[in-house]
């Protein structure tokens, strides 16, 4: 089993499908808040959810979202993009989703909350072998852990 956990081959798998899965799902978050919500639908959705400044927030996150998403998904500045977007979901599970619960039928927390978890690990995991970080940084570290576990 320790071969198993070693080689970096399961490593830079695992990490590309973390990245691939969840720059997806941000991608397509911040897809909708501009185009099937629109800026001025997400602003209001802000505001009537108490976020403070929404008229400034609601852009900013959906452009993270976006922006964020296809660098994820890239491998491109990975660690950068996955901390903010972290910490945005951490920030978003607080202020407005843990008030309803767990459920997301119920306005809860457990898709930023997977998000959270997602974006987070790949700030502390990297990005991997195959990604755009590994290429242009030669980045001996976009295959290393950020913590020694």
């Amino acid at each position: 089993m320790n071969a198993f956990i070693e080689n970096p081959r399961p490593q830079t798998a695992a990490r590309t499908l973390l990245r691939l899965a969840f720059g997806f799902l941000f991608l397509a978050h911040g897809w909708q808040k501009f185009f099937q919500f629109t800026i001025e639908g997400t602003v209001a959705a802000f505001g009537q959810m108490g976020v403070p400044a929404a008229g400034l927030i609601a852009p900013v996150a959906a452009t993270l979202e976006i922006v964020g998403g296809i660098a994820i998904i890239l491998g491109l500045l990975t660690r950068v993009f996955a901390g903010l977007l972290g910490v945005q979901m951490v920030v978003a599970l607080f202020m407005v989703h843990a008030p309803g619960g767990v459920f997301v039928e119920n306005g809860g927390f457990e898709l930023v909350l997977a998000l959270a978890a997602g974006a987070l690990a790949l700030f502390l995991v990297g990005p991997g072998r195959i990604s755009l970080d590994a290429l242009f940084f030669k980045n001996k570290q976009a295959d290393k852990v950020l913590i020694n576990a």
